[in-house]
């Protein structure tokens, strides 16, 4: 699964620094799947689909920080929890039941961010 922040979120900033694959972003801020990754140009993700990663994409909320689903490691391979999570004052960084992943999926997707 991707962590996901609620719309309890009070944009304070604490999540941003934590996450190690830069996908956490402002409101109304537009990403690229390149930001602070490995990646760039043209790439197939470990889902299969092909994306430009130096592209710019929409941002997901206009009102309160969001994290990129596709970037979204839970930290896996990094730290023993999601960080998002353990620094949040209010509790809004939870397990997006939407978007269940497995470990090994989601230490693929940390190994294609970070070209490992």
């Amino acid at each position: 699964m991707a962590i996901i922040i609620t719309d309890e979120c009070i944009n304070c900033d604490a999540c941003i620094a934590e996450c190690p694959n830069n996908a956490i972003y402002e409101p109304d801020e537009e990403w690229s799947y390149s930001d602070e990754t490995a990646l760039s140009g043209s790439t197939t993700t470990p889902d299969g689909r092909e994306v430009d990663a130096d592209e710019s994409n929409e941002p997901v909320s206009d009102e309160f920080y969001f994290i990129v689903t596709d970037k979204c490691t839970e930290c896996k391979g990094f730290h023993e929890e999601p960080q998002c999570a353990s620094v949040c004052p209010v509790d809004c960084c939870i397990i997006d039941e939407d978007n269940e992943e497995t470990e090994d999926e989601l230490l693929a997707k940390k190994a294609w961010l970070h070209a490992e």
